[in-house]
């Protein structure tokens, strides 16, 4: 069962904490007990927001969270640029800032707190652990001539543009593109988005063609299945797109802060400890 027992509580969890609508906690319950053995966290969520929005109309939006960090972030990036540019490993130290972005989360965070989030620059390292899939996945990228980033959250797209600044530099074959989600949902990047921060004027921006918030192959537009299918190598950003496109067969990198309990236990680590794993048979679990 890819989605355990505690993951489910926290789903159920969350829904009762915005609403004691009886009929509305059944119905979502009922999702949740009714899993499949290969449903993700991203695909249940999927199905509870549209039992949320048939009930009671649409979720609030979210576009002036997405605004206001985009416009954070942005308002940060020449200073970024030149930490970056002037470290002895550009390419590893945009890596790890991009890394840093996934913490603004309001998925899986309670509170997405903005001192929080620039403190976590005034640090920014890998665990010892990360070191070996971070020097496969630049190995690869010397001969690889496709590159796929699967993006996840607002802001946190701003630092991995910087990212693919140095990537294009140090690897300049490789032909980039970038994954974004099909609709909105929470603070995750949508095409519009992804313009907005300039990620369009030199990339290849591809819409994954629903609302789901991770990456679901069976969701897929035929443009992103393609996408993913075809390219050398992919590298997916948070805790969405690791827990809906782990284990599922594929050769992917994966990118996060481990934000819950899941993930601290999973990985061993303190909350908010970032992680990088090479998934290289598809056979990595959230268990």
């Amino acid at each position: 069962m890819r989605v355990t027992e505690s993951c489910a509580k926290c789903l159920f969890n969350q829904q009762k904490n915005l609403t004691d609508d009886e009929e509305y906690l059944a119905e979502v319950k009922a999702i949740i007990e009714g899993r499949d053995i290969d449903d993700t966290s991203p695909y249940l969520v999927y199905k509870i927001n549209k039992s949320y929005e048939a009930r009671f109309g649409k979720r609030a939006s979210y576009k002036d969270v997405k605004r206001k960090y985009n416009d954070l972030v942005m308002s940060m990036e020449d200073d970024l640029r030149k930490k970056i540019e002037s470290s002895e490993d550009p390419l590893f130290k945009a890596l790890v800032f991009a890394r840093i972005g996934n913490y603004i989360d309001f998925g899986a965070m309670n509170n997405v707190d903005e001192n929080t989030f620039l403190a976590l620059f005034d640090d920014p390292k890998m665990r010892s652990e990360d070191e070996a899939d971070i020097k496969s996945l630049f190995a690869q990228c010397k001969t690889a001539k496709k590159f796929l980033l699967v993006a996840d959250n607002c802001g946190e797209i701003v630092l991995d543009k910087l990212f693919l600044e140095q990537l294009g530099k140090r690897y300049p074959q490789l032909e980039i593109s970038v994954m974004v989600r099909g609709a909105d949902v929470l603070n995750d990047v949508t095409l519009e988005d992804a313009e907005y921060v300039g990620l369009g004027k030199k990339y290849r921006l591809i819409s994954n063609g629903n609302s789901a918030a991770g990456t679901i192959y069976k969701m897929l537009s035929d443009d992103a299945r393609k996408a993913i299918d075809s390219t050398d190598i992919i590298l997916a950003k948070g805790l969405g797109n690791y827990e809906s496109m782990c284990g599922q067969g594929r050769h992917i990198f994966f990118s996060f802060l481990c934000k819950c309990e899941l993930f601290t236990s999973r990985f061993n680590v303190p909350r908010l400890t970032g992680v990088f794993v090479e998934d290289v048979k598809g056979t990595e679990q959230v268990t």
